[in-house]
């Protein structure tokens, strides 16, 4: 057994591993100017029309001056690295280092892949470094950076961003739960909160979505 001194002074030591993340992202990140983040599941076949969908968003952002970042795998984050790489836009992979070996899709900029071991700091990259927020169909790990953004935005620890899912097919039971249960049997939110959110079906849509809000708001780093 593991005397208790010992675990708190490798918690300790630990911090610093947390801290080079920090820096590394902050970094490298700060200079890749306006992105939007795409997320999505990572099991997602290339013969999926989301995948289709995603590559093709990640082309047209790429066409409206606006890089891509993703979790840097497979699925949806494989495809939105690849339209950016279509579009010849920056494509960033925020790598995670799982048990079973995430690898970097090859749609990244060699320079622009960033490997981590914390999601907790992958997350604060995803939306530091993001002006808008598009979510395709996913699993636990796509609800979490989704919610994450609405909470931050909520309670006002970030600026506001446009937030986007697409798949009505997809979103919509989730999205009447929100509004049905949360909104109005529970009130844990509130009727503006459920502005945060929009739903389309189409790369089109979402980019009239970020374009229009940034018509409103100027680029610049979320907090």
């Amino acid at each position: 057994m593991k005397d208790w001194n010992d675990i708190k002074s490798h918690d300790s030591w630990e911090i610093f591993k947390i801290m080079g993340e920090f820096v590394e992202g902050f970094e490298r990140l700060s200079k890749i100017g306006p992105c939007v983040s795409i997320f999505g599941s990572a099991r997602t076949d290339p013969e999926n029309k989301y995948y289709a969908i995603a590559e093709e968003l990640a082309y047209q952002l790429t066409q409206h001056k606006f890089g891509v970042i993703t979790g840097g795998g497979p699925g949806i984050m494989e495809a939105g690295n690849k339209g950016a790489k279509r579009g010849g836009g920056k494509s960033v992979g925020l790598n995670i280092l799982l048990p079973f070996e995430q690898e970097p899709n090859i749609y990244i900029d060699n320079d622009k892949i960033i490997n981590f071991d914390y999601f907790f700091v992958r997350k604060v990259m995803f939306i530091k470094y993001a002006q808008g927020f598009i979510v395709l169909p996913g699993g636990y790990g796509t609800l979490d950076e989704m919610f994450e953004a609405l909470t931050l935005i909520q309670t006002k620890k970030s600026g506001k961003f446009p937030i986007i899912l697409i798949g009505t097919e997809f979103w919509s039971g989730l999205i009447n739960w929100i509004k049905d249960v949360l909104l109005k049997e529970e009130n844990n939110i509130s009727e503006e909160d459920l502005d945060l959110i929009k739903i389309v079906d189409s790369p089109e849509e979402a980019v009239k979505q970020i374009n229009e809000f940034y018509k409103k708001y100027h680029l610049k780093p979320n907090f």
